[in-house]
């Protein structure tokens, strides 16, 4: 509780000079500034397992799924009051027992996928000036939590978040969080796991600075705290050169420092993770170098299926083991400029080494006792290395009756030896969706 206060305190001191002075923003008014969407998605994920599941090497589920959003607009005044409320509703269409478990769909007692499954929430949202307060169940998105939405349902984490644009040039954001939703759940009573963390009877807090101008240079100053379990703090400087009409360099660092707090249930933790990148656009192609390198007897741990900006977190692998250190080569391009509007194709090579999670604290999250053996097992070996491959073609159409319908085709391919800790995997992502706007 003093750690909620504290944070949201320090944020509206930080703002409240402002708050003061600035008159109420005008508005539609509550029922003229609201908005209904829905969004049909249908996902198919296939899971091929070369290693590491003898019992169950070929995971496969397809489902459909509906995810209704309403935001209202906010009544009129000096303290502006909205609702912003959610529902989804997901239908298996293809998974058999010994085929369950991609995470698209809820599982029963037996292992079996569900037939379908519901969820519902909503928030509270109050307006002052331009500053926003949220209470309840919502999607978050910051470097320290940021709920994820790559499956059938996105996740939803409930609690306060505050964010005020009152300071020009600079977003401030504040955030309590106790109860989280995961994206194959219909309860906000499921957990969001890292690799030694959970939240798990605990609480998330955080507040953070961002520059919002249009400037070349940005920049952001997050902290955070999972009760009992770590304090992290997290850094990013960015600067976009545009030396001509159709071209732009963008350079991009991140950094994070982790360190264990309180009863440090994940045991003893001592972590500086960052990474730096460069882009470089011409016309519709870009291509992408990448460093990334974690410093620390454990790994670069997170809860919330998003929180880990760092360069080469990617669709399998995040490359933040203990000690790792991983180059990434991508290669964007944007099909317009060879005249197919709404046609994207992306590929990436990503490879991690120098992996040592042998040194970890005995007994806790990273290096457990194993009861079997008789001994502790970190979850990462010494010398582990891995690499990864990804390829990604999406296509949006541009007009007519079915325009704004999304067609994604994703393929993923990851290897590496045993002290690694993932899985050789090749993994199919289809997704079919189409957004529509009812209010």
């Amino acid at each position: 509780m003093a750690s909620r206060l504290s944070l949201l305190s320090l944020a509206l001191l930080t703002t409240s000079p402002t708050l003061m002075a600035a008159p109420a923003t005008e508005d539609q008014g509550f029922l003229a500034g609201t908005s209904l969407n829905i969004l049909a998605r249908n996902f198919f994920l296939q899971n091929d397992y070369r290693t590491g599941h003898p019992d169950q090497s070929y995971r496969q589920e397809w489902a459909q799924g509906f995810i209704a959003k309403l935001q209202s607009g906010f009544t009129q005044g000096m303290l502006g009051v909205g609702v912003d409320a959610h529902g989804f509703y997901g239908l298996k269409l293809d998974s058999g027992r010994g085929h369950a478990g991609t995470g698209l769909l809820p599982l029963d007692s037996d292992g079996r996928a569900e037939d379908d499954y519901a969820s519902a929430g909503g928030a509270l949202k109050l307006r002052l000036s331009n500053t926003t307060l949220m209470i309840g169940e919502m999607e978050v998105e910051t470097p320290v939590l940021d709920t994820g939405d790559k499956r059938l349902q996105p996740e939803y984490a409930t609690g306060l978040f505050l964010d005020s644009r009152d300071v020009d040039g600079l977003k401030l954001v504040a955030g309590h969080f106790n109860a989280f939703k995961n994206e194959n759940a219909s309860t906000a009573h499921g957990d969001f796991d890292g690799y030694g963390a959970s939240t798990r009877g605990r609480a998330l807090s955080l507040a953070g600075v961002e520059s919002t101008g249009d400037g070349p240079f940005g920049g952001s100053v997050y902290g955070s705290q999972l009760t009992d379990t770590w304090r992290q703090y997290y850094g990013n400087l960015h600067y976009l050169a545009v030396p001509s009409d159709n071209s732009s360099l963008l350079t991009d660092a991140n950094v994070y420092r982790t360190l264990d707090q309180g009863s440090a249930r994940a045991g003893g933790i001592d972590n500086t993770a960052w990474s730096l990148s460069t882009k470089y656009s011409l016309g519709g192609q870009a291509l992408t170098l990448a460093y990334q390198k974690i410093d620390g007897d454990t790994p670069f741990d997170f809860v919330g299926g998003d929180s880990i900006y760092l360069a080469n977190s990617i669709k399998y692998a995040d490359f933040n083991g203990a000690h790792e250190q991983s180059w990434q080569l991508r290669y964007d391009l944007d099909a317009s400029v060879l005249g197919v509007p709404g046609l994207k194709f992306m590929t990436r090579y990503v490879r991690g080494s120098q992996i040592d999670g042998t040194h970890a604290p005995q007994g806790a999250a990273y290096q457990p006792f194993d009861e079997e053996t008789g001994r502790f097992q970190p979850i990462q070996g010494k010398g582990g290395r891995h690499w990864e491959r990804d390829i990604d073609v999406k296509y949006v159409v541009q007009s007519g009756p079915a325009k704004d319908l999304l067609f994604n085709l994703s393929h993923v391919s990851h290897r590496g030896n045993d002290a690694q800790g993932g899985d050789d995997i090749d993994r199919w992502y289809v997704v079919v969706q189409y957004p529509l706007n009812v209010l």
